[in-house]
């Protein structure tokens, strides 16, 4: 890429500000959702949409997201995903009821889909592997995987002083900024890639994956089972195609394969963790959402610390998925009057601490040893599983706690859940001796 050694730096930054806004958005929502209920007249169930309707499109676009920014050029493609996220934003902050919300956030999820795999991409090109690259991913790493915890501080504060909508409007102006940013400082590039999109496969995978969230989220088990016959029909589809969506042997790739099934799991832990934690305070200890927000803080800092960190030990991929799991179980025996400083600061620190261990690692084991034209994809992929794996994991945790509104049994069953999960993910990345 042309962008000169002199403003790499700033085009960093700015990678990781567009990155942190999409992580933003999948947690931001979060502590709001009680208030968005009451306002708008939404079902628990109709609410699980306005998460599930970002979480959905993103990941299940992904793919097409990342293979876009390989043939049609990675600048192009980044302007086009902040124009279409920040252009959702922007919608969803209008109260004009609950299906425009939720069509807002899902147009949010599109632009987040074409934006994500592009700025990875766009970082992969101006570092080479090796050290520097490991760096910059641990900046990139390090802002976006605080977007998580930041959204549901932010979340509590802006409903708090504004009103629900307001958490929408935030990412307005930050949007804005990133436009004129990305137009003025990336350089231009061409195409990276030969071919043409696969329109047939990007039809099946995104139906596919839409079925079986949808399915798993409440549309039941026919609507599973079309989602699966429909990735099936994406495989047939991709061993036929001129030019697939993903090509062939990139998940046979060991660090490749690998880094997708454990961030796949990972994304599980990570959406469900910000969805039930929050809900504990408000409903179980009777936090306000201010409150709720604050008290992310070091969850929040542990996370934005703990990507750099990782940069520098040798194997952290293990054992910040065991750390995970260790404050997952803590939680999981979180009292019903419970104390900030004797139940949720010890296990907070350990979550934030291990998710963010883990996260740097696994990006980088996503996209290791796949060739500069392949880079989107391979962004798109990882991306894919993580925010799939969300979602999934959200419905899976959701019909494990069975909750009412403050049953602490519920809250108990989805961390341990969750911990189970983690250790999951540690034995078969120890197992397959990708720890670094």
């Amino acid at each position: 890429m042309s962008t000169s050694t002199g403003a790499r730096g700033a085009v960093l930054a700015l990678l990781a500000a567009s990155q942190f806004l999409v992580v933003l958005n999948t947690s931001i929502v979060n502590v709001a959702l009680p208030v968005i209920g009451d306002d708008l007249g939404l079902t628990p169930a109709g609410l699980s949409w306005v998460v599930n309707a970002y979480l959905i499109a993103f990941g299940a676009l992904l793919l097409v997201g990342g293979r876009l920014a390989d043939l049609y050029g990675r600048r192009r493609v980044l302007l086009a995903g902040l124009a279409l996220f920040t252009a959702g934003s922007l919608a969803a902050a209008v109260p004009a009821g609950a299906g425009w919300l939720i069509a807002a956030r899902a147009v949010q999820g599109v632009g987040a889909a074409v934006l994500s795999p592009a700025a990875l991409a766009v970082l992969l090109a101006l570092y080479a592997p090796g050290a520097e690259r490991a760096r910059a991913l641990g900046v990139w790493g390090s802002v976006s995987a605080a977007g998580g915890a930041a959204g549901v501080l932010l979340s509590g504060l802006l409903t708090d002083a504004f009103g629900w909508w307001s958490i929408f409007a935030v990412s307005v102006p930050v949007g804005l900024f990133a436009l004129a940013a990305v137009a003025r400082l990336v350089a231009g590039d061409a195409r990276t890639a030969g071919g043409r999109l696969d329109l047939a496969g990007a039809v099946t995978v995104t139906a596919g994956l839409t079925g079986v969230v949808h399915g798993l989220g409440g549309g039941g088990a026919v609507t599973v089972g079309v989602g699966v016959l429909l990735l099936a029909g994406f495989v047939l589809v991709e061993r036929r195609a001129a030019d697939p969506l993903v090509p062939a042997g990139l998940l046979r790739t060991a660090s490749v394969g690998v880094g997708n099934l454990v961030m796949l799991l990972l994304g599980m832990v990570w959406v469900g963790t910000f969805f039930f934690l929050p809900l504990y305070q408000q409903r179980v200890l009777g936090y306000s959402p201010l409150a709720a927000g604050l008290t992310q803080l070091p969850l929040a800092l542990a996370l934005m610390l703990a990507p750099l960190a990782a940069g520098r030990l040798r194997a952290p991929l293990v054992p910040g998925l065991l750390t995970l799991a260790a404050g997952l179980a803590w939680l999981a025996r979180a009292p019903g009057n419970g104390t900030f400083l004797a139940d949720l600061l010890g296990p907070s620190l350990l979550v934030g601490a291990g998710l963010g261990l883990a996260f740097v690692p696994l990006t980088a084991l996503g996209v290791a040893g796949v060739p500069g034209e392949r880079s989107g994809v391979a962004g798109g992929l990882i991306n894919t599983t993580r925010q799939v794996g969300g979602a999934l994991g959200l419905a899976a945790l959701a019909s494990v706690a069975g909750l009412a509104p403050g049953e602490l049994s519920g809250y108990h069953r989805a961390f341990a859940a969750a911990a189970v999960i983690s250790l999951l993910a540690a034995v078969i990345a120890f197992t397959k001796g990708r720890t670094s």
